[in-house]
């Protein structure tokens, strides 16, 4: 009877620690959900917002359309960037985190008072609508100042859209203060330059994500 022959281990493909000499040597597996650029998805979706609400300040539509934009900027910016935000989190992106998350904030609360403000469910006074919106105007044109002048340490593309955003909001309040339309106008063309400069972000950040010659973003501000 012949003797019997030693068969050899079948070790798993995706076994995560492979046993050598003098002693095991632990492979460790990255998951695909934990690589990968956010921006990607964070820029365009920002910028669509933004190209729908400036040619609504611009006046594409009526004054009295201000619930123009709200879908794109609830059903497609505001939850897109909640992805982006959690993406930017699983690959351990601390400011992009930051930012994408304000803006998912700034987006979705825009879309809370513009329904709640039309649909009245807030009980908001008719006489009180304008100091309403005062209050959310300079409430985030402050968080945006800071994220600005927090954004000195990143490519200066960046720090532009933030003082563009910044920019726009002042407008906008300036045109709830004197109640005229032509600071409106301004907020709406501002918009419409920091979606550019959103758009090209992402450009270059598809570049880069797809082996093409990088773009240049500006050198920070500070170092």
């Amino acid at each position: 009877m012949p003797a019997p022959t030693a068969t050899a281990p079948v070790v798993p493909d995706d076994a995560i620690s492979i046993q050598h000499e003098p002693g095991p040597v632990t492979v460790v597996q990255t998951s695909p959900m934990d690589a990968g650029d956010p921006s990607i998805l964070g820029l365009p979706i920002f910028a669509a917002a933004s190209i729908a609400l400036g040619l609504t300040l611009v006046g594409v539509v009526s004054d009295a359309a201000a619930g123009t934009p709200i879908a794109i900027i609830f059903a497609a910016t505001g939850i897109g960037l909640l992805i982006s935000t959690v993406w930017a989190i699983r690959v351990g992106q601390t400011m992009v985190a930051g930012v994408f998350g304000l803006f998912a904030g700034f987006w979705l609360s825009y879309a809370a008072l513009v329904l709640g403000l039309t649909h009245n469910w807030y009980l908001v006074p008719a006489g009180d609508v304008a100091d309403t919106q005062l209050i959310f105007q300079i409430t985030w044109a402050v968080v945006f100042a800071a994220l600005t002048f927090a954004s000195v340490r990143l490519p200066s593309g960046f720090t532009l859209v933030f003082g563009l955003v910044v920019l726009s909001l002042l407008f906008l309040i300036i045109g709830n203060l004197t109640t005229s339309t032509f600071p409106v106008r301004l907020a709406g063309i501002t918009a419409l330059a920091f979606a550019g400069v959103g758009v090209y972000l992402f450009l270059a950040a598809a570049s880069a994500a797809t082996g093409g010659r990088p773009y240049s973003i500006g050198r920070p501000l500070a170092r």
